[in-house]
């Protein structure tokens, strides 16, 4: 039998490891601007939700608490602008990774289907579809897809990694494009809340959606908003049809999110105080990165939302890569995220205060020459 992991592309972040220990030679140490891991603390608020329901002895169920329901359609309507949600258009996932390399397996997909995702795109939408062995397709333009065999097309606003952001009337012409020729529309929007040169709107959008959740699913994480990457809590807001299927077949599998996690996902969404401080701080890093990016003659391209710049010196992106590992930088080679990115480098600002002013006075003496 094959290995399943021969359908796959060689994990990318592999192929790092040599400039990341260029840089961790650098005598002031690393400054780590590629994963995009949170490193602020997680809000003292949640961390208590998940201590108090730290004595939760039986199994969680995968549709969660009706609490957590609460939780997550308050949020739905109160964020996102829809109106009258109910419990069966949400569900908790396990971290929207596992959902995004899932999903078309879960949703029956394989031999002879396809899934279409940007040409730009976070890889996982790639590896989902080949897990299912299903035909993976990179777009342009959604809207100039051929439709054939189409079952699943993926939005990403905004985008990792381009921080690209589509307004409403792009994501209202994708979902009627789908409805149109009867194709899944799921909409990644893991970064809607930090948005900076625009306000993202989300597919569920009554401006949208049509005020019909009807062949939509948004994708939703706390790992960014509120420093929960450790704890993998997500869910799923949309088409109840959809949202049902996926509960019976994640009943099966045990995919349950849970219980303290549950907890500290409720806490997390009924305050909106932490993710304003979490802005202020994504804010500060953001501008004294880019200031330093431009001022030794990096085009920041897009980025107008997300915890990216989408930098380039017209270069390939290896080179660049090189180029800043030697001054003790580590960022990401465009072309993890396809070939359209063979010129840029991703910069995260998921990076200490002090670590982001390292990599701001390193960068003021300019990068090496080649």
């Amino acid at each position: 039998m094959p290995p399943v992991s021969a359908r796959l592309p060689v994990f990318p972040w592999d192929r790092l490891e040599p400039y990341k220990a260029t840089a961790a030679a650098h005598p002031d140490g690393i400054v780590d601007l590629s994963v995009g891991t949170p490193v602020d603390p997680v809000p003292e608020l949640i961390r208590e939700a998940l201590s108090g329901a730290a004595d939760s002895p039986g199994y969680p169920t995968v549709w969660g608490t009706a609490a957590l329901r609460d939780a997550l359609t308050g949020w739905v309507e109160r964020r996102l602008g829809a109106t009258g949600v109910d419990h069966t258009q949400v569900l908790p996932v396990v971290g929207s990774k596992e959902l995004v390399a899932s999903l078309p397996a879960q949703l029956g997909l394989g031999p002879g289907d396809r899934v279409a995702f940007p040409r730009l795109a976070y890889p996982t939408y790639e590896v989902g579809a080949r897990l299912a062995g299903a035909e993976p397709v990179p777009y342009d333009e959604p809207t100039e897809l051929d439709p054939a065999g189409l079952k699943l097309l993926w939005l990403n606003s905004p985008s990792n990694p381009t921080g690209r952001v589509l307004d409403k009337d792009e994501l209202r012409a994708a979902v009627a494009w789908a409805r149109e020729h009867g194709v899944l529309l799921v909409s990644d929007e893991c970064y809607l809340e930090l948005g900076w040169d625009a306000d993202p709107v989300s597919v569920l959008h009554p401006e949208v959606s049509g005020g019909s959740f009807e062949g939509l699913v948004a994708v939703h994480s706390l790992s960014k908003r509120s420093n929960l990457a450790g704890y993998r809590a997500a869910f799923l807001a949309g088409d109840a049809a959809v949202l049902g299927e996926l509960l019976k077949i994640r009943k099966h599998g045990g995919m349950m999110v849970p219980a303290p996690v549950q907890a500290a996902t409720i806490a997390a969404l009924g305050d909106d105080a932490h993710v304003a401080e979490q802005r202020e701080r994504y804010a500060r890093r953001r501008s004294a990165l880019r200031e330093a990016l431009e001022g030794c003659g990096f085009r920041i391209e897009h980025s107008e939302a997300s915890l990216y710049l989408w930098a380039t010196r017209d270069e390939p992106c290896w080179d660049t890569v090189g180029a800043l590992a030697e001054l003790g930088i580590l960022v990401a080679p465009g072309d993890f995220y396809g070939p359209a990115g063979e010129r840029n480098v991703r910069v995260a600002f998921t990076a200490t205060d002090e670590r982001v002013a390292a990599a701001a006075r390193r960068l003021g003496g300019g990068l090496p020459k080649a």
